[in-house]
């Protein structure tokens, strides 16, 4: 087993599958988040991880739906989360390449994964949860939703991390199709001028 396999996060192996970049930060977008835009801020560079100082909460009760898209065709490894004591999230579920996950239909759509997260860790070290391969295949959207948390009114989250492999996408050439107009010095008339005198 690598150190990428294990559950529990190893130093070494940090950022060796990290997906940050592949991220499309800026439509990263969260249901129930109590401050827009904050979701955007917990997707950082490795080295960030433990900074607390940018995060996301919950608003009106504990659950949140984060929606982030990626800029490349993604084969999802692992999922990291890092909370906050009793306001981490307990339970986690994925869907992949879904428009339509909001509170209503996540309930009676089956997700990809679930998972039950862990609380605590041993300090400097971050819970990671291996994703069933077979289910997170050319993945461009990935929605995250935490149903539960520790006991806490609402939820936090400062740090997610994805693992994995990704293949850019490849852009089909764009074939343009010019039309010839027709010019006008290639379709020389006789003016009427001209007639007239042929005609006399």
């Amino acid at each position: 087993m690598s150190c990428c396999e294990d559950h529990i996060h190893d130093e070494a192996c940090g950022e060796e599958y990290s997906l940050w970049q592949q991220i499309d930060i800026q439509n990263v977008s969260c249901l129930n988040e109590a401050h827009d835009g904050s979701a955007k801020t917990v997707f950082k560079h490795w080295q960030d991880r433990h900074d607390t100082t940018k995060f996301v909460v919950s608003d009106a009760d504990e659950q949140l739906i984060i929606n982030i898209p990626f800029t490349a065709n993604i084969k999802l490894k692992s999922i990291s989360i890092v909370g906050a004591g009793d306001s981490a999230p307990s339970k986690m579920q994925a869907f992949t390449n879904r428009d339509d996950i909001d509170f209503d239909s996540a309930e009676g759509t089956p997700a990809a994964q679930e998972w039950e997260l862990v609380r605590d860790t041993p300090r400097g070290e971050i819970a990671e949860y291996a994703t069933r391969l077979t289910k997170f295949q050319n993945v461009r959207k990935l929605t995250l939703y935490f149903t539960e948390n520790f006991g806490g009114d609402t939820t936090k989250i400062t740090y997610i991390g994805l693992k994995g492999e990704y293949t850019e996408i490849k852009q089909d050439p764009i074939i343009t199709v010019y039309e010839l107009a027709a010019n006008p010095a290639d379709h020389k008339t006789k003016s009427l001028d001209q007639l007239g005198s042929m005609i006399q």
